[in-house]
């Protein structure tokens, strides 16, 4: 039995589909005997222990102390918690997670510890300005590179990440595996028909005629934004059957836009259930970053997530492993500075491209095999000894 450990991650959907659904798949599918521990913060404790228990009962959600600094103190709980329920091993999603990992594995609690890498987290501090303690700041990179290193197993969301690891870290080993953030295991994504593309048009206000980027998901505090809103302008201006569609909640950022251009940006916050048709109903999805090391190595969800709604995605130069997917692959544009003074209308034939792509690259089915492997590292079973068993 191993465990799963998360640190400081609440309860949201990006947890739901990285994490829980994860977890569940490994369990169903390898049946292999895993058990998610989750630290969570003390403010709603009861409530988000409750929203994660209530996808994986068997789950064991804990708090962890105020300040992230405090994390040794929380190893205490996992050391205990250990001995009561005697892990070989650990999958740690985040550098914090890990080190508590460490730590038991070097009072020989736990055999062995993958690292599950979910970004540049140093860089990422430093680059956005992470509100934390000067020492904490500074403790940071010796945390990662700890992780990074000493971890016998690794994930990593993509091969820049491992790039990263290289050049940063001096990382030289080859124990790892490579598997992005990947759609929800019940999710099976299908074209749209004409006539529905022609009903969510239509309650919004959109013609068969305007071209619609589309961007899914909240846009406070992300630190982007502005870039986004500097490239828009133009396109925006250059012709009025240009749309910008928020599927997000209202923000000071989107309402300054829509304000510039009153019928060209439409902000609308919907159920989580009907996304995926209502992204459908758009010509080409938005994923566009500065250039910054975290940008560089990231695996954003919704690159899937806009793919799978049979959209190209609308992407910056140098972003994870996906522009030059992208490129690779004819999913969409990849761009500069500027946007490009037209994009076309999508077609039938395109999505359905779009959604072989997502079936293809970016399910959890599609990483079964990674899966399995990581299961047997985690039980201490070598590929030698898995093929004479």
């Amino acid at each position: 039995m191993f465990f799963y450990l998360t640190y400081g991650d609440p309860p949201s959907g990006v947890y739901t589909s990285q994490v829980l659904d994860v977890v569940g798949y490994i369990r169903k599918k390898t049946r292999a005997k895993v058990r998610l521990v989750a630290f969570i913060s003390l403010h709603d404790f009861g409530k988000n222990k409750s929203k994660i228990q209530s996808i994986d009962p068997g789950a064991v959600v804990l708090p962890m102390l105020p300040k992230a600094v405090f994390w040794r103190f929380n190893t205490l709980l996992l050391a205990l918690l250990a001995l009561l329920l005697r892990p070989q091993s650990i999958v740690a999603r985040n550098v914090i997670a890990c080190n508590m990992a460490l730590l038991l594995k070097r009072a020989n609690l736990i055999k062995k510890v993958c690292f599950d890498g979910r970004g540049a987290i140093a860089a990422e501090w430093k680059e956005y300005d992470v509100r934390v303690a000067n020492q904490w700041l500074k403790e940071i990179d010796q945390l990662e590179k700890n992780a990074v290193l000493t971890s016998d197993y690794r994930i990593a969301v993509t091969e820049k990440l491992i790039d990263y690891w290289k050049n940063t870290y001096q990382y030289t080993a080859n124990a790892h595996l490579i598997i992005p953030c990947t759609l929800n295991s019940t999710f099976n994504p299908s074209p749209a028909e004409s006539g529905q593309i022609t009903t969510v048009r239509e309650r919004y206000g959109f013609s068969a005629e305007d071209v619609i980027l589309a961007y899914a998901g909240s846009t406070a505090g992300w630190q982007s934004f502005r870039t986004l809103q500097d490239m828009l302008q133009p396109f925006l201006n250059n012709n009025k059957r240009h749309k910008v569609f928020f599927l997000s909640p209202p923000e000071d950022a989107i309402a300054d836009l829509q304000h510039n251009f009153p019928d060209q940006i439409i902000q609308a916050w919907v159920a989580h259930e009907t996304v995926p048709e209502t992204l459908a109903a758009c010509d080409m999805g938005i994923l566009i970053r500065e250039q910054s090391v975290t940008n560089r190595v990231a695996s954003p969800t919704k690159f899937a997530e806009y793919l799978s709604a049979g959209l190209p995605v609308l992407i910056s130069d140098n972003l994870g492993d996906y522009s030059e997917f992208t490129r690779l692959n004819g999913c969409g544009l990849i761009i500069g500075d500027r946007l490009p003074e037209t994009i076309p209308v999508n077609t039938p034939v395109n999505r359905r491209k779009m959604i072989e792509l997502v079936k293809k690259h970016f399910t959890k089915e599609s990483f079964l095999p990674a899966y399995q492997k990581l299961t047997l590292e985690m039980a201490g079973i070598t590929d030698a000894q898995q093929h004479t068993s």
